[in-house]
C-alpha cells in the first residue's frame, strides 16, 4: 500500500484519517502473466492501481485486438464507460507480466466521496487525469503520424517500453509490425 499512498499524495492531499478510510475500500490481488484484471463484458467495479507489473488495456475490432493503453508500475487505469455507466466493458485489461494490482472499489469510493471532501477531490483528479489522457490519445491518433506517436510513447515510458511486446506497440500505434520496424529503424 506504500506505493498507492505515494501515488495518491501526488494527485491530491489526503489526511491520515482519509487515507485510512481509502485503504478500507482497497483490495490487493496478484495476477499471473496473461490473466485478466477486467474481462470483456464484465462491469468495471474499481479503479485499478498497478503496484508492480504491466497491464495492457485493449479492445476487439473486426477480429483484431487494438491496444488502447499500457498501465505500468505505479499507474492507475479503468474502463471509464463501464465504471460510470455500470455497463459491460468493451475494454479488456490483461497482464503482460506477473502483476500486483490494487482495486479501489467503485461503490466504496462513491460512498466516501459523498462525505469526505479530500477523497472526493482525489476521485475527481483520477477521473480528470484519465479523461485528459484519453483526449491526448485521440488527438494523437487524429493528428500525429505513427512516428510521432511512437516518439511520444518513448518519451513517456522510455525504460518501460522495452517490456511491451512489439506487436502490442504496433497495435497501439495503429500500424503493422513491419511499419513499426521501419519506425524503430529511423529512431535507433
Amino acid at each position: 500500500m506504500d506505493d498507492l499512498y505515494k501515488a495518491v499524495q501526488k494527485i491530491a492531499y489526503l489526511s491520515d484519517e482519509s487515507w485510512r478510510e481509502l485503504q478500507q475500500i482497497c483490495i490487493m490481488k496478484s495476477y499471473k502473466k496473461n490473466e485478466f484484471v477486467l474481462k470483456e463484458g464484465s462491469i468495471c467495479d474499481g479503479i485499478y492501481f498497478v503496484t508492480k507489473g504491466l497491464l495492457r488495456i485493449f479492445y476487439h475490432k473486426l477480429d483484431k485486438e487494438i491496444s488502447e493503453w499500457f498501465a505500468f508500475d505505479n499507474t492507475f487505469c479503468l474502463s471509464i464507460i463501464s465504471y460510470f455507466n455500470k455497463t459491460p466493458s468493451q475494454l479488456i485489461i490483461q497482464c503482460i507480466e506477473d502483476s500486483e494490482v490494487i482495486s479501489i472499489s467503485r461503490d466504496g469510493l462513491k460512498e466516501l466521496r459523498n462525505r469526505n471532501f479530500e477523497i472526493a477531490n482525489f476521485a475527481f483528479e483520477i477521473v480528470s487525469g484519465s479523461l485528459i489522457l484519453s483526449q491526448i490519445r485521440m488527438a494523437g491518433i487524429q493528428f500525429e503520424t505513427a512516428l510521432k506517436r511512437y516518439e511520444d510513447l518513448l518519451k513517456l515510458h522510455s525504460t518501460m517500453i522495452q517490456r511491451i511486446p512489439l506487436h502490442y506497440i504496433a497495435s497501439y500505434l495503429g500500424v503493422s509490425a513491419e511499419t513499426l520496424s521501419r519506425i524503430r529503424a529511423q529512431i535507433h
